[in-house]
């Protein structure tokens, strides 16, 4: 399954993983691409959070 990294949208927004119920870290988690997350994403409870390429990396 392929996973996104995700993050609340609004500092102090409590949103909870709805299997552990743990809340989402601040600065992102990895979480399975899923229609719990993805309906997270359209009510924007949290947003993707993009991915910084490493200088000198190769694609």
């Amino acid at each position: 399954m392929r996973e996104i990294k995700i993050k609340p949208a609004t500092k102090g927004l409590l949103v909870r993983d709805p299997i552990t119920r743990e809340p989402l870290k601040a600065g992102g988690e990895m979480k399975p691409r899923n229609t719990y997350w993805l309906r997270r994403m359209l009510d924007a409870s949290v947003v993707e959070v993009e991915e910084k390429k490493k200088e000198g990396a190769k694609s």
